[in-house]
């Protein structure tokens, strides 16, 4: 039984697309916010936590509708679908209402767009695990991964090309990734056939595959009480590196016009940097962890993301050192979140997967609910309290780390490098 690249590579299109959406939407609502309406960082970081809010409620709500659901097209496709028409749709209209300044037009339009987008994001991540077979997951999952990043890449691609001075019109960059929207989830739709592809369904895979795909709404064995105090741990941990970084990502593109007074494209190639540096780093991470466990490769990881940030801290103007310290962020979130998820499915049963994934989700969006509005706070007093905050928390998330004692089993030798990136068990 081997993996189909093609159709994973494929499948991952529509993560691809919802990847270049929030990197759009996490590095430039809050400069509209800013620039546009004059708002503050308190009340905008309130305004960039909202998606998370939604996600918290729509995610569990629309990822179960879209198991019950029964198509033609499947059970996931009509909601990818049907999000992706209303997120371009409505996105198309923020551009406009920040030229207008209009901020009823903007605060409507950017809620629908949310809306849309948690249509979507749940359906289109379980599509992926309702076509592979159980053992073939990680695989999936790496390359599903890298799509995503590259979709990141491209918007901010896009913002190099289109977003060059203070007087220029975002409705460029807004365009050319609503075309990168439709075009990615019209290829997946024309080539992906989720009722034919399923397991239940497909004929590439035998009886035994079908059989654990039956079995897999079976109730889990309870956890153990050691287990499950290192299960908490590293909740503790997900929630807390999810705060430090976050709030990094978010607030940055306003820091360097602040700080280092640069034109407001100007965080483009930095966040680039990292993006490329977490891509090409995603094997060789994978290879380090097979041979040193899950569990170290994170805390180097939490080291080189606590000592990028204390970088950032002591750079008082902009110097293309930023580039070398952004790589290193890169290679560090990598590592947390190859290695992170996999530990909190080590310590389910493979019956309660579903279940423990939603638990991890729900700790890394509060942690994007909490950050925003807690950090705006301080960078209301000053944008020089972006990287110490970070600092804190980061170093906060390695104390928790260190406590974790379980969800470190060693895998098995891959037969590809690509297997090490094992991020669903």
């Amino acid at each position: 039984m081997r993996l189909n690249y093609k159709r994973t590579i494929l499948a991952g299109l529509a993560f691809l697309s919802i990847s270049a959406f929030w990197q759009l939407y996490d590095n430039n609502i809050p400069l509209m916010l800013k620039n546009t309406f004059g708002m503050g960082e308190k009340l905008s970081g309130v305004i960039m936590a909202m998606d998370n809010v939604l996600a918290l409620f729509l995610l569990p709500y629309i990822g179960l509708l879209s198991d019950k659901v029964k198509t033609p097209i499947g059970k996931r496709m009509p909601f990818i679908l049907l999000g992706t028409l209303g997120a371009v749709i409505f996105m198309t209209l923020i551009p406009i209402a920040d030229m207008q300044g209009n901020l009823v037009l903007f605060l409507v339009a950017l809620g629908l767009v949310l809306i849309s987008m948690s249509l979507y994001r749940s359906p289109a991540v379980a599509l992926m695990p309702d076509i592979t077979p159980k053992p073939l997951r990680s695989m999936a999952n790496a390359i599903i991964n890298l799509m995503g990043a590259i979709g990141g890449v491209y918007t901010l691609l896009m913002v190099k090309i289109f977003v060059y001075d203070e007087m220029t019109s975002y409705m460029p960059l807004f365009l050319s990734v609503a075309i990168l929207m439709v075009v990615s989830v019209t290829i997946l739709f024309l080539t992906i056939k989720e009722n034919k592809l399923s397991l239940s369904n497909n004929p590439e895979y035998g009886d035994e595959v079908r059989e654990e795909d039956s079995q897999q709404g079976e109730t889990g064995a309870k956890m153990p009480k050691d287990v499950r105090k290192s299960y908490y741990f590293i909740l503790a941990s997900i929630f807390l590196w999810f705060t430090a970084y976050n709030a990094v990502t978010t607030a940055f593109s306003r820091y360097v016009q602040e700080v280092w007074g640069l034109a407001k494209g100007g965080y483009a190639n930095s966040l680039m940097i990292a993006t490329i540096a977490a891509i090409l780093s995603y094997i060789p991470v994978g290879k380090f962890a097979s041979k040193v466990g899950r569990k170290k490769t994170i805390i180097a990881g939490i080291i080189l993301m606590t000592l990028s940030y204390l970088a950032g801290f002591l750079m008082v103007e902009y110097s293309p050192m930023i580039y070398l310290v952004f790589a290193l962020t890169g290679i560090g979130w990598a590592s947390i979140n190859v290695n992170s998820y996999p530990m909190i499915v080590e310590m389910s049963k493979s019956t309660d997967i579903g279940k423990y994934t939603g638990v991890y989700y729900t700790f890394s969006m509060t942690a994007q609910i909490v950050t925003p509005i807690l950090s705006g706070i301080f960078l209301e007093i000053s944008y020089r309290t972006l990287f110490p905050y970070a600092f804190i928390f980061s170093i906060a998330s390695l104390c928790t780390m260190l406590l974790v004692k379980h969800g470190d089993s060693k895998p098995m030798p891959k037969a590809s490098a690509i297997e090490n990136f094992d991020v669903d068990n």
